[in-house]
């Protein structure tokens, strides 16, 4: 629950335009823990609006498909000594990440979202699926 307080006290600190009219909407993956009773109930209650994630399809979440990869090759072939040297390391990798990635990764987003709904929300893998846009 920590998590998801932080979650909402970032975007109410940083997108005050989308805080105030309750228009940010959060989009995670179907992994049981973001889709246990607790966490739901949480986001209800605090009227969070959220992407439904289809069944099936498990790489419709940014981070699956963009970020973790990036951060992955970062820190390849690097021992560490300590969960602390990890952690930072990790928050370096991911402050590396510029805004002008995001654009791609949000055009990417939207062309799976395409894919997903051209195969009526069953798994699909790859970019073997041709629709009309």
């Amino acid at each position: 629950m920590g998590v998801m307080r932080r979650l909402r006290e970032a975007v109410r600190q940083k997108r005050k335009d989308l805080w105030a009219n309750n228009s940010w909407i959060l989009h995670h993956d179907n992994a049981p823990s973001h889709s246990a009773i607790i966490i739901r109930e949480f986001l209800t209650k605090n009227e969070t609006n959220i992407v439904q994630q289809p069944s099936n399809s498990s790489d419709m979440a940014p981070c699956d498909f963009f970020l973790f990869d990036r951060v992955k090759k970062s820190l390849r072939g690097t021992r560490f000594n300590s969960r602390k040297e990890i952690m930072e390391k990790s928050k370096t990798a991911l402050m590396a990440i510029l805004t002008d990635n995001r654009v791609p990764c949000f055009e990417s987003w939207i062309k799976r979202w395409h894919k997903c709904v051209a195969v009526d929300g069953e798994y699909f893998e790859g970019d073997n699926i041709i629709f009309d846009e």
